[in-house]
């Protein structure tokens, strides 16, 4: 396993809070906006509510990060408005590379992606030359263009699964946490790059055992970017439109979901006789680094949403060489 010498990112600050009737003349106007320009308005579970309200109102959709650039790609619109974290960005234009694609602000980027730099993910590979790439899609272009295999957590368990069948070894990126979950499903050979999600590695045992006490008819839901000693206290395990649909499903009245906070809007929608309840992350108010959201998809505001036909410096640009060499791996996970 390759220990990064850089895992303590630095965290923007938070948004401005709004009034209600600023956020009703925002939307308004941002619905206006997409209309004149002929676009359309992709968000992630993970954004605000707002957010996802405006992207489902105006036509747009709201899904995990593949989910959002399929959408983009089979829609009319010829400008396509990713809200979410830059490598979102860059998965929609190399799924629509004729189309123009813009982001609120390209500074929202991933601990995932910045934690798995291309060149030292390359030299990684190179020392390794007898295994099968495997990457998870919260990676840059330039790192899915490596890899062998582009999977979402999703499709992860069943893609490992075929490949150990085949009998291949797995070098495996970026997320330690989610590389663990899938080499104890599958038993395949993986070896692990260092990296996680700043709000998922997060969440504690104790403390989730603590609220599993107070709530004991709850199921817990977990994400499989968490720890392991978490994932062993979850009802059920899954992405993040796995998680909405066990919540759907589930005849538990009290749900405890650890995963980041945004999911709670499409969560709540699909099982509005739910209680939702927040799994605990290490430290409380000034102490908490994430608190369960994720600071970069934060980012992602009315107020810069607004402006995003304006910003001369949002568009996403993927070379075209790196498109045709990232194409094939993200088209596997299609």
């Amino acid at each position: 396993m390759l220990l990064n010498a850089k895992l303590d990112f630095p965290f923007p600050k938070p948004p401005a809070q709004l009034k209600a009737d600023q956020k009703q003349q925002l939307m308004a106007q941002c619905t206006q906006q997409l209309k004149l320009n002929n676009a359309v308005l992709i968000a992630h579970y993970y954004t605000d509510p707002d957010i996802q309200q405006l992207a489902e109102e105006s036509g747009g959709f709201v899904g995990d990060s593949l989910e959002m650039a399929k959408f983009g790609a089979n829609h009319p619109a010829t400008t396509l408005v990713v809200a979410g974290v830059k490598f979102m960005g860059e998965t929609s234009k190399m799924l629509s590379p004729s189309k123009r694609v813009l982001m609120p602000t390209l500074e929202a980027t991933c601990s995932l992606d910045l934690g798995c730099p291309e060149q030292e993910f390359a030299e990684f590979i190179k020392q390794h030359p007898n295994r099968t790439v495997v990457v998870y899609a919260n990676t840059s272009a330039a790192v899915k263009a490596l890899a062998d295999w582009v999977i979402t957590s999703s499709i992860a368990v069943n893609v490992i699964q075929h490949l150990h069948a085949k009998g291949d070894k797995i070098l495996w990126a970026p997320d330690k946490h989610l590389g663990s979950y899938i080499q104890k499903q599958t038993g395949a050979d993986m070896l692990l790059w260092d990296g996680h999600c700043v709000v998922h590695d997060e969440f504690k045992y104790k403390a989730l055992q603590q609220t599993m006490a107070f709530y004991p008819d709850a199921e817990v839901l977990v994400h499989p970017e968490s720890p392991d000693n978490v994932i062993q206290l979850a009802s059920h395990v899954g992405s993040t439109s796995q998680l909405i649909q066990s919540a759907q499903n589930s005849t538990a009245k009290q749900i405890i979901v650890a995963t980041d906070q945004g999911i709670f809007y499409k969560m709540q929608k699909a099982a509005p006789d739910k209680e939702l309840i927040i799994a605990p992350t290490a430290g409380e108010g000034a102490t908490c680094r994430s608190c369960a959201q994720c600071p970069w998809m934060k980012m992602n505001q009315l107020v810069n949403l607004e402006q995003v036909f304006l910003q001369p410096d949002n568009e996403i640009k993927v070379a075209p060489k790196l498109i045709e060499k990232s194409f094939s791996p993200v088209k596997k996970d299609g």
